[in-house]
């Protein structure tokens, strides 16, 4: 085997472990955290307490398949339809009571 041979070879499997590399470190903790949030979002309830990507706390107090109505403070008058993607946190109404 001739040296300029060795070194292609080594070339590649140096690519590949980078590749191999990148979708370990970058990709595919991309995908797990994707799937936490799609998780999160469809065992969300109504009465169920959130914290918005913006940080307002609120409760949901109706649900759509792609928005939720939430009130926000103490007076029971803020209630605002927003999409589901911007909630960030969502607390189950059985912890929050607990």
């Amino acid at each position: 085997m001739t040296e300029t041979t060795a070194s292609v070879g080594f070339s590649v499997i140096w690519i590949v472990l980078l590749v191999a590399l990148m979708y370990f470190m970058m990709i595919r903790p991309q995908r797990k955290e994707q799937k936490r949030i799609t998780a999160m979002l469809n065992d969300m309830e109504v009465g169920d307490s959130i914290v918005t990507t913006g940080g307002f706390y609120g409760v949901i107090i109706d649900m759509t398949d792609e928005d939720v109505i939430v009130e926000f403070g103490n007076n029971k008058n803020c209630r605002i339809p927003m999409r589901k993607q911007s909630i960030a946190e969502v607390e189950k109404a059985d912890q929050a009571s607990a």
